[in-house]
């Protein structure tokens, strides 16, 4: 973050100093966790479900805190009173007092986060949304774009009220790239995540049934996904997937100029030649108006090849070549945890641990790309789909979770393993499509799968797992790994 004095800090959240002369400059960085809390940084005083920030903020403070950003007083005890002069026992900028003291937390750390980002005036920011593919796209947008200059993004899926302006506080002169998540829960919420950085360029992958719940419907789904581009200035760059046609019905609601992407002819930036190799990585050519080039992704799944696609365009307006774009694509890495982390076993078992998250166009991609890579080899592998619940669905839970078994048998996966009740579903929609036998079969949890699968898994099968992060099924797929070394 920039350097200011708490004085500042108050004045911009509107909140008042307490035990301070405000003199304390924070030039570290903003963390609310004090493990992780650095000389001279701001710690944020979050009361949560098991514990409470403002019983650990003298602690921050005595562990080299500049400061505390806090809903409500805290007294520093004198037992933890600061070993050098330059730490200030009680500095406390306190924050509003409306809608609690969580809630006046977040409003002010909005508020920093927004005068941050307005007083970097060479800062892009880059905000991307949509009901899948979010993660994986940041990653790709902030590998092609770091050649260019300093770049920050949020790790994994820090994407919400506290993970977003966290990210943008992150920002310092020296940055030159600011990429951003937005997720949404609900109308209302991209258009404030906006408010708080807002960005220059802003693409939207896809419209799903992600949050189906809180949206209602697609379509409903869709406005809350267009906030992005109707945030964006007119100078500003909309990047649209011309493939799904709620997304490219969006152009309509922005005043910034607009990138059509996919494999659409339509698509300004697009795809062609699609082929996938054993690890079902794509390989494809890039089509655009300033020429062609070849691209070959490191990262997995077909569905990869869209998320490259938006990417390529956003450096295209930010004056790469296509050459340039396919090195930077070719040498991009899978960065977030469990999302395609795809490994082979010395016994020649292939591990897809995708378990991070899960929702119906998610776990979709993920089979289509376990059927390519099962596919690849002559004969064909053995494949297992380990499936848990999908969140968040509302009433169309049981319909989205028998789809999802149907589609297992669809695609001639070989075994399906549906793990807890909320799933019972997919394992009633697989046999329904006409699975049959013990092809699909259902465990109470992740502990009971992993006893099925290490008795039964054998050398050159390929394995899913895949199931909405709650459930952390991700177990699964590091039990497999591990066995696969003894």
């Amino acid at each position: 973050m920039i350097a200011l004095t708490l004085a500042e800090i108050a004045e911009i959240v509107g909140g008042r100093l307490h035990a301070t002369d405000g003199s304390p400059v924070v030039t570290g960085t903003i963390e609310f966790d004090t493990r992780k809390v650095t000389e001279g940084g701001l710690f944020l005083a979050l009361p949560g479900e098991r514990v409470d920030g403002h019983d650990f903020a003298a602690q921050a403070v005595a562990q080299g805190a500049a400061g505390v950003l806090a809903g409500r007083e805290v007294d520093a005890p004198s037992v933890i009173a600061p070993p050098v002069e330059t730490r200030h026992a009680n500095a406390y900028v306190l924050a509003g007092d409306t809608g609690g003291e969580g809630a006046a937390v977040l409003e002010a750390l909005a508020k920093l986060a927004r005068h941050v980002t307005d007083r970097l005036k060479d800062l892009t920011i880059v905000g991307i949304t949509g009901s899948a593919g979010k993660t994986s796209t940041k990653d790709l947008i902030a590998q092609v774009l770091s050649p260019a200059g300093e770049t920050i993004a949020p790790p994994g899926s820090f994407n919400n009220e506290l993970g977003h302006p966290w990210t943008a506080l992150r920002a310092t002169e020296d940055t030159k790239f600011l990429v951003l998540e937005l997720s949404a829960r609900g109308i209302g919420h991209i258009a404030n995540l906006c408010e708080i950085a807002p960005p220059k360029f802003g693409a939207v992958l896809n419209v799903g049934t992600a949050h189906l719940s809180e949206f209602g419907s697609r379509e409903g789904i869709a406005q809350g996904k267009g906030e992005l581009v109707e945030s964006l200035p007119q100078d500003g760059v909309a990047v649209l997937n011309a493939d799904d046609p709620l997304v490219a019905g969006m152009a309509s609601r922005t005043k910034a100029k607009v990138v059509l992407v996919g494999e659409s002819q339509k698509a300004d930036v697009r795809a062609e030649n699609i082929v996938l190799d054993e690890h079902a990585r794509a390989s494809f050519t890039l089509k655009t108006a300033k020429g062609d080039a070849e691209v070959k992704l490191g990262v997995n799944g077909t569905h990869q090849v869209g998320n490259a696609l938006v990417a390529a365009a956003i450096a295209l307006e930010l004056g790469a070549t296509p050459d340039e774009v396919a090195r930077r694509l070719g040498a991009a890495e899978r960065v977030s945890a469990h999302r395609m982390d795809i490994r082979d076993r010395p016994d020649g078992v292939t591990v897809i641990d995708d378990a991070y998250n899960a929702n119906p166009d998610s776990v979709r991609a993920a089979l289509k790309a376990l059927a390519s890579i099962a596919r690849s080899s002559a004969p064909a592998r053995r494949s297992w789909a380990v499936l848990g619940p999908m969140a968040e669905l509302g009433d169309d839970a049981v319909r989205e979770h028998d789809e999802i078994g149907r589609l297992v048998v669809r695609l001639d996966i070989s075994k399906l393993v549906v793990v807890g009740e909320a799933a019972r579903a997919m394992h009633q929609g697989a046999h329904l499509e006409g699975s049959w036998g013990d092809e699909s079969v259902r465990v109470p949890d992740a502990d009971a799968a992993i006893a099925l699968l290490q008795g039964e898994v054998r050398p050159g099968d390929v394995v899913l797992v895949k199931a909405s992060n709650a459930y952390r099924l991700w177990r699964i797929a590091e039990a497999l790994l591990e066995a696969g070394t003894k």
